[in-house]
């Protein structure tokens, strides 16, 4: 079959299951996920979703998203538009979805229910803060990633002598995006929090203008990107609330001139006589804190920093680390924080290696097992995680003890003198490797990084083949559990049916981020 046959097909397959084309009322895509907003969540058939031989786990949050892995998702997402536009037009009535396939294994209903769980713990102010936060810098990641890889190809090239005439070009490709990505935050940013995301976008657009290097502020002269994203994201901000504040106010006949021209006039000078300032000064903390942190603490910052990192996404504490690298990214180059917490994925894939020898009775897990690797070393852990080694309970902290010594392996470099990073935040796992960077050359950086997450996939089975099981555990899953034929059928990350496990595993990690891919997460 044609790849193009194919992302229709699987979009063709999605549609009726999530209640057709009058049930949906948004779509969008992250780096592995198809997200969709739903105006009936009871239409959907989670379970024959789960057996489509494409889908690798379904995950519920503010949208309902669809893991479909890294380049399937963005190929599939324009068909789903395009099939979802012509069911509209053909106005058809929304009804329930097809006959529930075979039961999902209940390994992955134990991972759904303890999901949903801490989901509404979740719920709070400063976790929905935080993840409207996230929603303003994930639709940058391809951008990122797409200028590391340039950046990273850029520096090879000039390092080895090659193509002279080329690597200005490259140069200017790679910097581009970083040079004006304030304007983007500031887009999104108004976007995110209810106001005129071309209004965000002139405000934030200030920092990066040349002639700001002609203004005095606090008694500086500033220096065009001065304050970076954080300072974009502020100045947005406060032009989302003058706006509001201005159509409360403003006239209607007038609005469309005042509105507009006071947003940026108040905005614009907060920014320029405040903002900038003090954004700058934050931002230079974060990095002199990052650097200070890894020289000196390097082995022990990087073993609680990998081991936390999966505690820090059930929490959803995570998304405020999105900022930060991104801060790094435009200042430093790389965010040396991201191949640290990358380990957490290997520790994931470490432990569920140590599952599939652990449990050589269960074909049903092991065979969830072999389908899910794959993506896993590529730094996509969500049927790893969700399918596997959560629901078990022990699986998923011994997942954590292998990310905390990957962690602690990197952070020793770096504390020796060998900083490893990542031009851009987003992947994890191999797909890592094409965007890392350091102060030592590429070879170092890249050994480096093998280096962790070898010892990341070591730690983590060791961790889970001696201490991840218990004596009732093993009883209870080590037997021969086979699905049903339909189940058997399912790839790509869905779980076979099995026992349910023992009660008193951890809670899942926030559905909006993997610790395996988030930068690591986002």
């Amino acid at each position: 079959m044609a790849t193009e046959d194919k992302n229709r097909a699987t979009a063709a397959a999605i549609l009726p299951l999530v209640g057709g084309a009058a049930n949906v009322a948004s779509i969008a895509h992250c780096m592995t996920r198809l997200r969709l907003g739903l105006h009936d969540r009871s239409l959907v058939d989670d379970e024959a979703l789960k057996v489509l031989p494409a889908v690798m786990g379904v995950v519920e949050d503010d949208t309902y998203q669809i893991v479909l892995g890294p380049g399937t998702v963005a190929r599939v997402t324009p068909e789903f538009e395009q099939l979802v536009e012509e069911g509209r037009e053909a106005a058809p009535a929304p009804g329930p979805a097809g006959p529930a396939a075979a039961s999902s294994d209940d390994l992955a209903a134990q991972g759904a229910a303890i999901k949903a769980q801490q989901k509404t713990k979740n719920a709070t102010p400063f976790k929905l803060f935080l993840r409207k936060i996230a929603n303003i810098f994930v639709p940058l990641i391809p951008a990122l990633i797409g200028c590391g890889i340039i950046a990273g190809l850029n520096g090879l090239l000039v390092n080895l002598g090659w193509l002279p005439a080329v690597t200005p070009a490259l140069a200017a490709m790679a910097s581009g995006f970083m040079a004006l990505i304030a304007v983007f935050v500031g887009y999104n940013t108004a976007k995110e929090f209810g106001g005129t995301p071309i209004l965000g976008g002139a405000v934030a657009a200030i920092i990066v203008f040349p002639g700001v290097a002609n203004i005095d502020a606090f008694g500086q002269t500033l220096s065009p990107g001065q304050g970076g994203v954080l300072g974009a994201l502020g100045a947005a901000v406060l032009a989302v609330y003058v706006e509001k504040w201005c159509r409360r106010w403003v006239p209607e006949a007038l609005d469309v001139l005042v509105t507009p021209t006071l947003t940026v006039l108040i905005s614009g000078l907060v920014t320029i006589f405040g903002l900038m300032f003090v954004a700058g000064e934050i931002s230079s903390a974060i990095g002199t804190f990052a650097d200070w942190l890894l020289s000196n603490g390097g082995a022990g910052a990087g073993f609680v920093l990998g081991g936390l990192f999966l505690p820090l996404v059930m929490l959803g504490l995570h998304q405020a680390l999105i900022p930060i690298h991104t801060t790094l990214i435009e200042q430093q180059g790389y965010t040396v924080l991201l191949p640290i917490l990358a380990m957490a994925g290997a520790g994931q894939v470490g432990a569920a290696m140590a599952v599939y020898f652990r449990l050589p009775r269960n074909e049903s897990i092991r065979r969830t097992i072999k389908s899910a690797l794959p993506a896993g070393l590529l730094g996509v852990g969500e049927p790893l995680i969700y399918g596997v080694s959560l629901p078990l309970g022990r699986p998923f902290i011994t997942a954590c003890v292998g990310g905390a010594f990957g962690g602690g392996f990197v952070g020793l470099f770096n504390q020796l003198g060998d900083t490893v990073g990542s031009t851009a935040i987003g992947p994890s796992g191999w797909a890592l490797f094409p965007l890392l960077d350091g102060n030592h050359g590429l070879g170092s950086t890249i050994a480096i990084y093998a280096g962790g997450l070898l010892v990341g996939y070591v730690a983590g089975f060791l961790a889970t083949y001696f201490f991840g099981f218990s004596k009732d555990l093993l009883t209870e899953f080590n037997v021969s559990q086979e699905p049903a034929p339909s189940t058997i059928a399912a790839t790509g990350g869905t779980t076979p049916s099995t026992t349910p496990p023992a009660a008193g595993g951890p809670d899942t990690p926030d559905p909006g981020t993997d610790p395996a891919k988030a930068p690591a997460g986002v």
